[in-house]
């Protein structure tokens, strides 16, 4: 994520081909922490660039609301991977 936090880094990784690389490795990965890492980078590379004055995402500053609310998000994502790693170790093997 660190190489897509500038507009030249997302530039450079969109044209070195990364969302196709990206896109095979979530159709057949199964680890849900890499399939979620996967889904967030995605998500970049495919979205519309930031305005004027956020290119740079690490110095954009995210009002403490949305930052609770992220941080809300992140931790029910993170559950919910839980729960289906669970199911998986539980399911017999095919």
């Amino acid at each position: 994520s660190q190489l897509t936090a500038t507009k030249a880094g997302r530039h450079t990784v969109r044209e070195k081909g990364a969302y196709l690389v990206l896109r095979e490795l979530h159709r057949w990965e199964r680890e849900p922490d890499v399939l979620a890492a996967c889904e967030k980078l995605i998500q970049v590379l495919i979205g519309d660039e930031p305005g004027p004055g956020m290119e740079n995402l690490l110095e954009v500053s995210v009002p403490e609301e949305v930052e609770r609310q992220l941080q809300r998000l992140d931790q029910e994502e993170e559950e919910r991977w839980q729960r289906e790693r669970e199911e998986q170790r539980q399911e017999p093997p095919r």
